[in-house]
């Protein structure tokens, strides 16, 4: 199973501009996904799906998705207004007002948790929310499943954007998580960077954005004095490719720029292949 993840799209950044540098990272994003061989067998969207909770970005968004051949499941993060969302996607499940719901995704079972807390930037899980994780996670314990959310429960070192471990959300997703071996990843966005870890023994993969990226910046922050450095970048649009073996999930990260090639499959290289797939066993 292939399981294809954007991000951080921010939709409406220039809310004014009809070619929107966004809009165009997005497509482009989005056509490479499409014409990819073999074809994702579900498109994830993790949050930050346009910029400033207007209804029109969200418009704008369901045009944009409009030409993938494969579902979409979207969550929301902290740029995102639930009603006006929900209102341009009414068929997205609630649980209590919250964005959260299930998928069958043959082999695995995905749940898609809401982490938003309008207003502010990082993340949030109430008990509403945990309580509904509980029960699913309690119905099918043997059932491989993944995760997804927008917030990383995890520190990752860019000072500005980092999650204190110790924070309340933080602990009661941990909670839920325990004691469920059969989760077999956690998937989110919000840092726009792609970032592996691990977290209470289970991994974590954060997907890079379509939108611009924040720049790697591992020195501390101080709030009171400014001093130059780099925090968002243009580096191209990118997005993660999730494959499900049948025994661990592999994730890839890939940006949609044009490659230079600089070895392709023919007469020339078909004995290197041959000699490496020959290695494998039967």
């Amino acid at each position: 199973m292939l399981i294809a993840q954007i991000t951080d799209i921010h939709l409406g950044f220039d809310p004014d501009n009809p070619a929107e540098f966004n809009r165009k990272r997005l497509d482009q994003v989005i056509g490479m996904l499409c014409n990819l061989d073999p074809q994702p067998d579900m498109l994830l969207a993790t949050g930050d799906l346009i910029d400033r909770g207007d209804e029109d970005s969200y418009r704008r968004l369901r045009n944009a998705l409009s030409v993938c051949p494969f579902p979409v499941h979207m969550c929301v993060g902290n740029h995102d207004q639930r009603d006006t969302f929900l209102a341009q996607f009414p068929d997205v499940p609630t649980v209590d007002g919250f964005v959260q719901y299930e998928v069958e995704a043959g082999p695995l079972r995905l749940l898609v948790l809401d982490t938003l807390e309008e207003g502010r930037h990082g993340g949030a899980f109430c008990e509403v929310r945990a309580s509904w994780l509980r029960d699913r996670l309690a119905e099918q314990t043997d059932r491989p499943t993944l995760i997804v959310q927008h917030h990383p429960p995890i520190e990752v070192g860019i000072e500005w954007m980092n999650t204190h471990p110790e924070e309340p959300w933080v602990e009661r997703l941990r909670d839920c998580f325990t004691g469920h071996p059969n989760i077999i990843g956690l998937v989110c966005g919000h840092i726009h960077r792609a970032i592996v870890s691990s977290w209470c023994g289970f991994p974590v993969a954060i997907c890079p954005s379509s939108a611009p990226q924040v720049a790697l910046e591992l020195a501390p922050i101080d709030p009171d004095t400014p001093d130059g450095r780099n925090m968002i970048i243009a580096d191209p649009p990118a997005f993660a490719l999730h494959w499900w073996n049948g025994r661990e999930l592999i994730t890839h990260y890939e940006t949609a720029d044009e490659h230079v090639m600089l070895a392709r499959y023919d007469e020339k290289m078909q004995p290197l292949v041959r000699s490496l797939l020959a290695e494998r066993p039967v």
